[in-house]
């Protein structure tokens, strides 16, 4: 007979065993209504106890795994588009089911404050959100978080379409998915990981950016600001102490080491955890952050974009970015770093905005609804095969003809075309790099660029400002992007 201590003791060591043992739990991004990429293997992860076996059930497949070190991860074999809810069985020692599971595309959305603006303070803003209800549309936030190391999970949920989520969601991701949802007839998943003020390096892996030498700089300067920073602190709070309470004390110096500029902190609290969740592609709005740095951009971004894609392991997927708006704050070598990074990198897009922003709008235009059709428009020719045209005029070669510079394009579509009026935006420079107003005109395919002020032209610009002024289109309605001949 065992003695009520016995029991005790037995009822204790259950307890403990008990504790210690960890249900099965998948990650994040498999919540309640989440959409699985279609037609390509969906790896489905989470923890559970070392050794444990667990199973996932969907649709008919079934995968199965042991855990190892606390973590487990599955495939699930490629599957058909299924705008029909399913549930998404894990079993282990205990069974979680995800219901309202949909197979569809899946895109990723990041980048700085322009991708974080949302649908509710765009220019259509509230009409937007009040029609934003889509069944076939769900939405994933990701919050706004900072690590040294990469994280392994983040604290959101899939949500449906509609007033309540999508008002707060990016506009610029919404209006692309709305129209992938209404082009394609499939779901679409999208996910946004996105913080205003953040330069590339912050959402880019610290080994991918060590293995660049020409990035050596950002570090430096970030070891820089970290050695500041104490003594900036001891100034401010020194200022601080001294200052006439009737006037606005002076903002507090931020720390360098706890801030979302810092290399790779983005990346790893808010891009790591959704690797390796099957995507289609990415679409990407930032650089504003990079405007003083715009030769290190030339090469920082494409690194980005490359470090992205090993990761992910899916090849070069397509991966589609902004060029920004005009600012008065923005350099228009910016506006040339992404127009080389894309003429350089393989299966990428770029959707020009130099007719959707104002030196009003500061950084931030409110006109984000054709900046999402335009990207959706390049996704339809980059991921899904269409053959319209998804691109303004881009310049490819110049020649120069006596007192003439004749200029090509490719993506020129069905013509070149001036809107309003005489073409505008051109500027002409001799030897002596002398840059006036030139005079320019379509003929052929091409713009013909001259000016009686020079005799012998070597370089045209085209939109060479801050805020560029031109309206060189091509019939499908698309803006070219600005550029140099003499470009260094």
């Amino acid at each position: 007979m065992r003695t009520p201590r016995s029991l005790s003791l037995i009822v204790c060591f259950w307890c403990v065993t008990g504790l210690l043992r960890a249900d099965v739990k998948p990650g994040a991004l498999f919540s309640d209504g989440a959409v699985l990429q279609r037609e390509m293997p969906v790896p489905v992860w989470g923890t559970a106890d070392e050794g444990e076996a667990v199973t996932v059930e969907f649709g008919g497949a079934s995968a199965s795994t042991t855990a190892k070190d606390g973590k487990w991860m599955v495939k699930l074999p490629a599957m058909p588009a299924n705008a029909s809810p399913q549930p998404l069985t894990i079993k282990g020692r205990n069974t979680v089911e995800i219901k309202d599971v949909l197979v569809g595309e899946v895109w990723m959305c990041s980048g700085q404050s322009n991708m974080a603006f949302t649908l509710a303070k765009a220019s259509n803003g509230a009409e937007a959100v009040a029609s934003s209800a889509n069944p076939m549309l769900h939405l994933f936030h990701v919050p706004t978080s900072m690590a040294d190391k990469p994280a392994a999970s983040v604290d959101a949920s899939w949500q449906v379409s509609g007033p309540e989520s999508a008002a707060a969601f990016s506009a610029v991701a919404y209006f692309f998915g709305r129209d992938l949802v209404r082009d394609l007839k499939v779901p679409v998943g999208l996910i946004l990981s996105a913080v205003g003020g953040t330069p590339a390096e912050a959402w880019t892996s610290n080994e991918a950016l060590r293995a660049v030498p020409a990035l050596k700089g950002i570090f430096d300067a970030q070891e820089k600001a970290e050695a500041e920073y104490p003594e900036k602190l001891r100034q401010f709070q020194e200022q601080a102490a001294n200052s006439d309470k009737k006037k606005r004390k002076p903002h507090p110096p931020k720390n360098p080491a706890n801030m979302h500029r810092r290399p790779s902190g983005l990346f790893n609290a808010m891009i790591a955890p959704i690797i390796p969740y099957a995507i289609r592609g990415v679409i990407w709005y930032q650089g504003e952050a990079n405007r003083e740095r715009t030769k290190e951009y030339q090469i920082l971004f494409p690194t980005t974009i490359a470090d992205w894609r090993q990761r992910w392991g899916l090849g070069d997927f397509p991966f589609l970015f902004v060029q920004i708006s005009p600012n008065t704050r923005m350099v228009p070598e910016l506006r040339e770093a992404q127009l080389l990074t894309w003429k350089k990198t393989p299966n990428t897009a770029m959707a020009v905005t130099v007719d959707s922003g104002t030196a009003e709008s500061l950084l931030h235009s409110p006109l984000k609804e054709p900046v999402g059709d335009r990207l959706a428009l390049a996704a339809q020719a980059l991921a899904y095969g269409a053959k319209e045209e998804y691109s303004g005029p881009v310049y490819e070669s110049v020649e120069i003809k006596g007192p003439q510079a004749v200029v090509k394009f490719s993506h020129a579509g069905g013509g070149l075309v001036a809107r309003g009026g005489d073409l505008k935006g051109f500027i002409i420079a001799g030897a002596d790099r002398n840059f006036v107003p030139a005079e320019a005109r379509i003929e052929e395919g091409t713009i013909v660029v001259s000016s009686p002020q020079v005799s012998a032209p070597v370089a045209v610009r085209y939109g060479w400002a801050s805020i560029p002024e031109g309206n060189l289109f091509n019939k499908e309605g698309l803006p070219a992007s600005p550029f140099r001949t003499d470009v260094e």
